[in-house]
């Protein structure tokens, strides 16, 4: 069983700042990418942003240079930290893992979604 629990999320004031964490447990063999979603109300989920195994990192234009994300290998645990927060960046933030388990037929690769955190920036 493999599960994906995000914190970090809250009420912050516009300019302000909130880091994100997402923390996969279970049985997990490797993770590869390890990304950001958010899905604001009547409006569908967007990738925010994307860290691969080794690092490399990709963002969606409306949050580059404000959002960093990265990841801790050794703990399976990634980050985000966002700053310079705008009222449009409310949203519930989700984490997704692209990520394998050792099953007794092998190598199991598949998507694992946690259950989001939300993000409101209102004064």
């Amino acid at each position: 069983q493999v599960q994906l629990v995000e914190s970090g999320g809250g009420l912050v004031q516009p300019g302000g700042s909130l880091r994100l964490s997402c923390a996969a447990s279970g049985s997990i063999f490797s993770i590869y990418a390890m990304n950001w979603y958010r899905q604001a109300p009547g409006k569908q989920r967007e990738l925010v942003a994307i860290i691969t195994r080794s690092g490399t990192t990709n963002y969606v234009d409306s949050v580059k240079g404000r959002f960093t994300i990265s990841r801790d290998n050794a703990e399976n645990t990634a980050y985000l930290q966002m700053n310079s927060l705008k009222p449009e960046d409310t949203a519930v933030y989700y984490c997704n893992a692209d990520l394998s388990i050792q099953t007794v037929w092998g190598e199991s690769r598949r998507s694992y979604w946690g259950q989001g955190t939300q993000v409101t920036v209102s004064s």
